[in-house]
């Protein structure tokens, strides 16, 4: 209804007793000797850098991942590990000099979600400790291995199934994925690889072997260099998120391709072919 309501760290201030406020000027005036900044997601200007020292609790091993999205970027860039850093507030982005780091490795399956969770729990220790050792001066980040995680896009979550399933999969895990289903929106919420088959199994299981990427077979996905995605949960457009197989029994997609554009759909009709 519009009703503006607290995020849960304004909550707990309050129930503390502490002051609130979402202007900047007033963090100016209010005479305070240190600023933590958490996902804020602003340049803060250097007039108040100038007044305020900040700190940062930032979610990568910097200098991987400066930016807004570190999180689903090392997702998306199959990283085997992550961490956080407190870090210096500067003009730059996320260039300061880093007082504490904590590494954490990513799991194959784990979601965005889960990792930020994650580091969330992990940074509010190594941000507490941080500030009641002291801080001292940080030491500056490296010049090598920068890299910069812009912001997640719609475009960032479309699924291309000429991928291999591995790299589709991370972008399933990053949350938002999705691809067509004819003429609408199609949602995968939960999804894993399979491995490649070789030519005698492919047989066996009555595997068409020229499939395009895309084509639904049972509750897979025909993927790029010989994979497939196992469909676990899915939520098609103006429905609720269902599991895979109660969408295949009720669709009847076997055959299908997901992923065309609309003037592809036109081809795939007319191309129809009658397996078995």
């Amino acid at each position: 209804g519009g009703a503006r309501t607290p995020t849960p760290v304004k909550a707990a201030a309050l129930e503390l007793g502490l002051v609130v406020t979402d202007d900047l000027d007033a963090v100016a005036a209010a005479g305070v000797e240190l600023g933590v900044v958490v996902a804020y997601g602003r340049i803060i200007p250097e007039a108040l850098l100038m007044q305020v020292p900040m700190v940062n609790l930032h979610f990568s091993l910097l200098p991987r991942w400066r930016g807004a999205a570190p999180v689903e970027r090392a997702i998306l860039a199959g990283d085997i590990a992550t961490g956080v850093c407190v870090m210096d507030v500067d003009v730059g982005l996320d260039t300061g000099d880093v007082h504490a780091v904590a590494t954490v490795p990513i799991d194959d399956r784990i979601t965005a979600v889960e990792l930020t969770e994650q580091l969330a729990d992990l940074g509010a220790g190594v941000l507490l400790d941080s500030l009641t050792s002291g801080l001292t001066r940080g030491v500056a980040q490296s010049i090598d291995g920068i890299t910069y995680a812009r912001k997640i896009t719609s475009d960032d979550r479309r699924l291309d199934w000429s991928l291999p399933a591995e790299q589709l999969q991370r972008i399933v895990r990053i949350g938002g994925a999705w691809t067509t289903f004819g003429d609408d929106r199609f949602k995968v919420l939960s999804a894993r690889p399979i491995p490649e088959i070789d030519a005698e199994v492919q047989s066996a299981l009555d595997v068409p072997a020229l499939d395009v990427p895309g084509t639904v077979r049972g509750t897979s996905v025909v993927c790029g260099d010989g994979t497939s995605m196992l469909l676990e949960s899915v939520q098609p457009q103006g429905k609720a998120p269902m599991d895979a197989v109660s969408w295949v029994n009720g669709a009847r997609p076997e055959g299908r391709v997901l992923g065309l554009e609309p003037s592809e759909l036109g081809m795939e009709q007319g191309s129809a072919r009658t397996d078995g």
